[in-house]
């Protein structure tokens, strides 16, 4: 067939190093040994004898098979379910680690800003015994208040923003009234 003609010599140590070998074909080897491609079983195909059959389903299948349709529906609606809460759930985790870091390099002096602003929501809540819609106003009002102590420039900032929302809902309320007692006063008495 072919002999090898190797072009390097060294010792064992520097047998990770690259040489080059060159192959030339026998000059005295026949050329009716060589087997064309075509010849090698490997390439030949098969003869059109084999025929696909399709094996009966067993009970164990068919159960199988039913429980994925009888699941589909549900599994369906948990996709659906999921794929609307992953983005928010992205965005709370994100936050998290963005509060996270906040407070590992917080400003001086922010801790006992925190400390003064829960303590007031604390005092809030004593203030607020007995009736639950004290318990909704007194806590918050008492935070927004030490809040503004600290953050003056955030509290008229977020007053503005507030009055101005307030004034749209008040307004859009108003309207609304309005337009039940017309229509009040139009119905006749029976």
């Amino acid at each position: 067939m072919f002999k090898v003609i190797q072009r390097s010599v060294g010792p064992a140590s520097l047998s990770l190093l690259t040489f080059k070998v060159y192959a030339s074909p026998k000059k005295d080897s026949p050329d009716k040994d060589s087997i064309k491609v075509d010849e090698l079983s490997l390439y030949t195909v098969p003869e059109d004898e084999s025929k696909y059959v399709e094996e009966p389903r067993t009970r164990l299948e068919e159960n199988i098979s039913q429980l994925r349709q009888f699941c589909q529906p549900y599994t369906t609606w948990c996709q659906e379910k999921y794929f609307y809460a992953k983005p928010k759930m992205q965005n709370i985790v994100q936050w998290g680690v963005d509060s996270y870091g906040y407070l590992q390099n917080a400003p001086p002096g922010f801790f006992p800003r925190l400390g003064v602003i829960g303590f007031a929501g604390l005092v809030g809540l004593i203030f607020a015994r007995g009736s639950k819609i004290k318990k909704l106003v007194y806590p918050p009002g008492f935070m927004g208040l030490a809040a503004s102590i600290y953050y003056p420039q955030q509290a008229i900032s977020m007053a503005q923003v507030s009055g101005e929302v307030l004034y749209d809902w008040g307004l859009q309320g108003y309207i609304v009234l309005e337009d039940l007692w017309k229509n009040f006063q139009k119905q006749p008495y029976n």
